[in-house]
């Protein structure tokens, strides 16, 4: 199976031999200019499974630099257009992924999620986004954003293509201390759901949709398909619950000071002598050189702005005088988020959460470059999962109608911890249905 992969997970070079031929053994840059001349000598776990049960990577795919971003927009290479609407985002930080699977170049895409950077772009995309628990794959060779929030994860044209995939990616890995130890198989644990309208015994799963995904700030396209896809649900035979995710309006604040905090921390090591490219001449001749200015020249070179800007707010917040105020308090709010999942799977016994991907579909290029805060509650629906670290999928559920185009949008389903099998079944059995 041919694959691409976001430009954030290494890969070696000589990955295969077959005579002459060669696999990719490119550069990993995390679309930064620090990294652009950067050849990774080892390959993520993750990639390395897949190669070994026959995958061949095509190449790799443009991203917001780091992953910091929600349209693919911050990146060396230039802005990732979507294939439904050039004029539009792709989404991100997977934008590459997801556009190249919507785009007909590859069936299956790897990207990262770390606060919704698979999910948000499967739905401006139209294609199914996974996101699996977190310890359920490795983070070996993904070059670390927010290491408590990372995860690999999936862009397909299908629900079965990415049980498949994943499948093969997870389960533990010597390198990485987070993985789970046992994890509960996911292909061979998907069971099928009766068909809408048939006479088959009606399923026993329940699925909670919280008032808080009919927000007011929604596209109204956006609503229209929350309905009907909870509409398709029942005629499934699912069971619909209504539940309550409190936390949502405060999940982003959260999400930017906890990520901030961890790049602000991870991203320390990029500094011109051990990684990255240097732009400051530092004379070896010199006795007493200025590392403040070698080490300020590179990094102002070498990050672009939306990365600086995190960068500076994750040591603000890490501070002395500002850590309780802010780190603190948003690890709280994490806690709350946790809480409130546990009640809605534990308590109200439901086996999955559906809300939107994202509150809208893909906007225009260029529209949201001067309103960070506008551009950060694109992820308002998918950073309290990453927060949580459940597994969540991204499947298309309708189109927006936009000057003779059909923009994609697309549903959340969110499970409990090492549940994937639940979000295969549903994702399947609402595919099945919108296409019915």
């Amino acid at each position: 199976m041919p694959i691409a992969v976001k430009d954030n997970i290494c890969i070696g070079p000589h990955l295969y031999h077959d005579g002459d031929r060669r696999g990719y053994g490119g550069p990993t840059t995390c679309a930064s200019r620090f990294l652009e001349n950067y050849h990774s000598p080892y390959t993520a776990t993750a990639v390395q499974r897949l190669i070994n049960a026959g995958a061949v990577v095509l190449g790799k795919t443009n991203m917001d630099e780091f992953g910091m971003g929600s349209s693919t927009e911050h990146s060396i290479f230039g802005a990732t257009r979507n294939p439904h609407d050039v004029t539009r985002v792709a989404g991100g930080s997977s934008g590459g992924s997801a556009a190249a699977v919507a785009a007909g170049i590859c069936p299956v895409a790897l990207g990262s999620d770390t606060g919704g950077s698979i999910r948000q772009p499967a739905s401006h995309c139209g294609v199914v986004g996974f996101k699996p628990t977190y310890g359920r794959v490795s983070r070996y060779g993904l070059v670390a954003y927010a290491s408590s929030l990372d995860q690999i994860g999936t862009l397909t044209t299908n629900a079965s293509d990415a049980a498949l995939v994943a499948s093969i990616m997870s389960g533990e890995d010597p390198h990485d201390s987070t993985t789970a130890r046992h994890v509960t198989p996911i292909a061979a644990a998907v069971a099928p759901m009766p068909a809408p309208h048939s006479n088959q015994t009606a399923s026993p799963l329940r699925v909670g949709v919280p008032q808080q995904a009919f927000h007011a700030a929604n596209h109204p396209d956006v609503t229209r398909i929350l309905n009907e896809t909870i509409q398709r649900l029942r005629a499934c035979g699912v069971e619909i619950v209504d539940v309550q995710l409190p936390m949502t309006d405060y999940g982003i604040a959260a999400y930017y000071i906890v990520a901030a905090a961890e790049a602000s921390s991870n991203l320390a090591r990029f500094d011109g002598v051990r990684f990255g490219s240097r732009a400051h001449p530092l004379a070896e001749t010199e006795t007493q050189p200025d590392i403040d200015s070698f080490y300020r020249a590179n990094r102002t070179a070498g990050f672009g702005l939306e990365v600086q800007k995190r960068i500076m707010l994750g040591t603000y917040v890490l501070s002395s005088g500002y850590y309780n105020a802010y780190y603190n308090r948003a690890c709280r709010v994490r806690q709350l988020i946790i809480n409130d999942y546990h009640t809605i799977f534990g308590a109200m016994g439901c086996h999955a959460v559906l809300m939107p991907a994202s509150p809208g579909p893909a906007f225009k290029l260029g529209e949201k470059a001067d309103d960070p805060l506008a551009m950060y509650l694109e992820d308002v629906y998918t950073v309290g999962v990453n927060l949580a670290g459940l597994p969540a999928i991204a499947v298309p559920a309708g189109a927006a109608p936009n000057e003779g185009l059909q923009l994609p949008i697309g549903m959340q389903l969110v499970a409990p911890a090492m549940r994937e099998d639940h979000l295969f079944t549903l994702a399947t059995a609402l595919s099945a249905a919108a296409q019915s």
